[in-house]
């Protein structure tokens, strides 16, 4: 059977959109042979719908779109993820679900079992477990249907004991040969490999192929790797997805063959990826167009006007230089420098004649008391005022340039160098900003 892996970029409640791109990529499946094409976890929805799901009406919405990805079976299979009713009438209302379709019509319907609520998930608030393992019988295969964390039931995997049941135990009992995992898994660093031990392990355990269908793409803080798989059922990785992009891969399960699209990344290129498609994702899925952001002649806004003009480029990024009493001549020459470098727009705006004004205000009030650190943040908050104006006058969103080091001990100011709508290096250690640095410099 010729497999197609889906690798799809939805966006988190557009169901017309994604449903026209499920379609429209099931006939370029078709075109390349495929017997069968599997979506990620939620395609149609986008993960993760979070409250959403609670908003009347947005589930009862999304499966209005359910006929149409039926209508498209006609000749080919197709697997996708969607939120269903709890059928069941107690416990939670829906249930993390993965459709098949065939020929027109809903052939089986598989329940997420095991539902992550730790990190970043939070699922048993939504969701009600699947009960029971569920495979199909499809062009001479028997597949297993599972949901992301189905197949991570293996203590040193977990942040917890292990979960009481084994998905995919259950599904080679029942003589499953191909175990397909649907999978919305958020990324950090090195997780691609960390995923393909696990579905190693899997494959070895049981003798079974192991496909691996992630989403791609950025919602909000969370960025979505991809690098979907399928492994031999020896465990050797035949079929690779590319890395933070959309892709469609054909997997052979009889000669379990299938195409190599990615590539091998060492720690750097891969964070700087992720951070590319994460600014360009957040800005596009929030109708942001454009970007505004503090130039200081220093390494973290250096890195972040870079990584913006990458993700969107550098016509549609302005770089504002606020220098004030306190910052060296050097600072304004490199902000400088750094912009006709990149080939972003530019402006300088001094702010010495708006903090002696907020000084002499303040004055009455703190008499003879010594300058200290209240002076130096009012610098930062004067900076902060007027970046977050360029913001709302010319609707740029504005990028905040600290980083992770620099916010876990304090090293920035409230209301100023922290204003913005994404911290886009928020999450990045200061020793991964240099190497982050150095990798651009070549």
């Amino acid at each position: 059977m010729r497999l197609a892996l889906a690798q799809m970029n939805p966006l988190i409640g557009d169901f017309a959109g994604n449903c026209a791109k499920i379609c429209e990529i099931v006939q370029r499946a078709r075109e390349l042979g495929a017997h069968l094409v599997v979506f990620p976890e939620m395609a149609l929805l986008g993960y993760p719908p979070r409250d959403l799901l609670d908003k009347p009406g947005f589930v009862e919405e999304s499966k209005s779109y359910w006929g149409k990805i039926g209508e498209v079976s006609h000749g080919i299979g197709v697997i996708c993820g969607a939120v269903c009713d709890n059928e069941s009438r107690q416990g939670k209302p829906y249930r993390n679900s993965a459709l098949f379709f065939a020929d027109g019509r809903e052939m089986a319907r598989a329940h997420k079992q095991l539902l992550p609520s730790y990190d970043v998930f939070d699922e048993e608030r939504y969701f009600e477990p699947g009960i029971e393992a569920v495979w199909v019988d499809f062009q001479g295969e028997r597949l297993g249907l599972t949901i992301c964390e189905d197949v991570w039931n293996r203590s040193d995997f977990l942040p917890h004991f292990p979960y009481p049941r084994d998905p995919v135990a259950e599904l080679a009992r029942d003589s499953v040969g191909v175990v397909i995992n649907i999978a919305a898994s958020p990324y950090h660093l090195k997780k691609a490999s960390l995923i393909e031990e696990l579905l190693r392990f899997q494959a070895r355990r049981f003798g079974t192929q192991m496909i691996y269908v992630n989403q791609v793409g950025g919602n909000d803080e969370l960025i979505f790797q991809g690098h979907s798989m399928a492994l031999t059922a020896d465990g050797e990785r035949a079929a690779c997805a590319a890395d933070f992009q959309e892709d469609l891969l054909v997997y052979d399960t009889g000669k379990q063959t299938g195409d190599q699209h990615g590539m091998e990344l060492d720690a750097s290129e891969e964070l700087l990826a992720a951070l590319v498609l994460g600014l360009r994702d957040y800005a596009r899925k929030c109708r942001f167009e454009r970007v505004v952001l503090g130039l200081s002649g220093g390494v973290d806004s250096a890195l972040v006007a870079c990584l913006a003009a990458m993700a969107l480029g550098p016509q549609h990024v302005l770089g504002v230089a606020l220098p004030g009493p306190y910052n060296a001549p050097e600072s304004l020459t490199d902000a400088r420098e750094l912009a006709s470098r990149l080939g972003i727009q530019f402006q300088v705006i001094p702010i010495g004649d708006l903090f002696q004004a907020a000084r002499q205000c303040l004055g009455p009030m703190f008499g003879d008391l010594p300058m200290d650190v209240t002076e130096e943040n009012l610098q930062a908050r004067i900076r902060g005022l007027l970046l977050m104006a360029f913001s709302n006058k010319f609707n740029r969103l504005l990028l905040s340039t600290g980083n992770k080091s620099e916010m876990a001990v304090g090293y920035c100011t409230l209301y100023g160098d922290m204003n913005g709508g994404l911290a886009v290096i928020g999450d990045v250690a200061k020793t991964a900003v240099f190497a982050l640095a150095r990798l651009l410099a070549r």
